[in-house]
């Protein structure tokens, strides 16, 4: 645990702010950066204890919505944006993971674009299309849309996520690494969104252009797709800003969630870094603590200039710390603090914020192997508007569990499936341990077991249905 010394107490900001002004960042970007740095330097850990806060309830759902005829007028004044600056490391890609391909030859961006178009192209409306894109994604992803002219075409369609300095956990001073010096930078995380769109002068252009509202959400996520309906019951609301929500399951509990403060009685959300041991049981309750927060959010663009104008230009958004060392690949190298901050967590600056509670389908994130091949199968289709959703014949989603050690990158996963994915449409769970391959035409139904023995690859072929398969 690091206790800052006397002389570090009052910060270094004007350092922080000549090294971020040299590197061209804006003045948006450098003010929030130094209202997060601030908070470090003065020792808020962002806890939020139980006995601060209480349950979300009585929230409106999706479904219980009225589908308004009018709604389509709306797109002429909406953009949707994608975060779009992750690279899939986790996954082995050196590329942004929405360049992945998910059903045939397309990629999440081929069904973004075409969503867009067939939008633009039903309603005769231009719906505006946005992407924010990190340092790491951007060339990848504009040589991508060179593909989609109508997109491209848009000088705004990119927004360029900003970087942020490394602090040096000792001096809490900008760090410096000459032998990379492109480690002394990282993600400012998603909460970036609000100075990269003032910084940029976007939140302007697009009020002008006469844009009120903005749908944001990740592109690995092609559930997130622009609903009419809750356009419509967003447009009405006159909220700042509305987030949706799914019910947590067992298997969501130790993720954050909604809840509301009682402090300001309005909504905020509580991730597991705010929360202290001894309110870890409450916290993991999902009986008391029901909903977490998609990453699907609507902003009201004239409502968050208004609010970040009367705070100085700044979206005063709460610290996350992660403790690095400044080379990611040297545990040796000197001991840093990468500040954060999270899109969702705006919710509670922007008083009277809403939130909607939606299914599941409108949070499918792809976040490791396991769930690109579940996409991949015949367990979820292509509709007409080109969303991917479960096969209506399919009640849930099949739950896949490959072999991490064989199976976590999508080259190694790749080998398993060239003669074709198997078809997972009757297949309730998956389950393999060892090296196989799938032959082309396999079916695997209700609960299925593989193990292999040995490193040999072996084919499973046919159809196999509820057992377990020793080979």
């Amino acid at each position: 645990f690091f206790s800052p010394t006397s002389s570090a107490m009052s910060g270094h900001g004007d350092l922080f702010k000549e090294k971020m002004t040299a590197a061209g960042l804006s003045e948006a970007f450098c003010a929030a950066f130094l209202q997060v740095y601030n908070d470090l330097v003065a020792g808020k850990t962002g806890m939020m204890p139980e006995d601060s806060i209480t349950p979300a309830d009585g929230l409106p759902y999706l479904k219980d919505l009225p589908e308004d005829a009018d709604a389509a007028a709306l797109l002429g004044e909406t953009v949707m944006l994608k975060l779009n600056g992750g690279l899939g490391t986790g996954m082995g890609l050196e590329k942004a993971k929405s360049l992945l391909e998910v059903k045939g030859n397309d990629t999440f961006l081929d069904f973004i674009a075409k969503q867009v178009l067939d939008a633009r192209e039903k309603t005769k409306k231009n719906l505006k299309f946005m992407v924010m894109n990190s340092f790491s994604t951007t060339d990848d992803t504009k040589a991508f849309f060179a593909k989609y002219p109508a997109i491209l075409a848009d000088p705004d369609f990119e927004l360029l996520q900003n970087k942020a300095p490394k602090v040096c956990a000792e001096t809490l001073k900008p760090i410096t690494w000459e032998a990379n010096p492109d480690n002394e930078w990282c993600p400012p995380g998603h909460g970036d969104v609000y100075a990269a769109l003032a910084g940029t002068g976007k939140l302007d252009k697009l009020l002008a252009d006469g844009v009120k509202y903005m749908f944001v959400s990740n592109s690995d996520n092609l559930g997130a797709t622009l609903d009419m309906r809750i356009l419509s019951h967003f447009a009405k609301s006159g909220s700042p800003m509305c987030m949706e929500v799914c019910e947590r399951t067992e298997s969501d509990k130790k993720g954050g969630h909604l809840c509301v403060s009682k402090e300001t009685g309005g909504l905020t959300l509580r991730e597991s870094a705010q929360c202290a041991k001894e309110d870890e049981e409450k916290f993991q309750d999902i009986t008391v603590h029901k909903f977490f927060n998609t990453n699907n959010l609507w902003l009201n663009l004239p409502l968050l200039k208004k609010t970040m104008d009367e705070k100085g230009g700044v979206l005063p958004l709460p610290m996350i710390k992660n403790s690095k060392t400044v080379d990611p690949r040297d545990s040796s190298s000197p001991a840093v603090f990468q500040l954060e901050t999270a899109m969702g967590a705006a919710i509670s600056a922007l008083a009277g914020s809403t939130a909607l509670v939606v299914d599941r389908t409108r949070f499918a994130p792809v976040k490791t192997c396991n769930d690109l091949l579940a996409l991949k199968s015949d367990a979820y289709i292509v509709t007409e508007d080109f969303r991917l959703q479960l096969d209506p014949s399919v009640p849930v989603p099949p739950v896949v569990d490959m072999d991490s050690k064989l199976y976590k990158l999508v080259d190694k996963l790749e080998p398993a499936i060239k003669n074709g994915v198997p078809s997972l449409k009757k297949c309730t769970k998956l389950k393999v341990k060892g090296p196989i391959e799938f032959a082309a035409g396999c079916v695997l139904e209700g609960a299925v077991e593989i193990t292999v023995e040995g490193a040999e690859r072996k084919v499973v072929e046919g159809t196999v249905a509820n057992t377990t398969l020793n080979l």
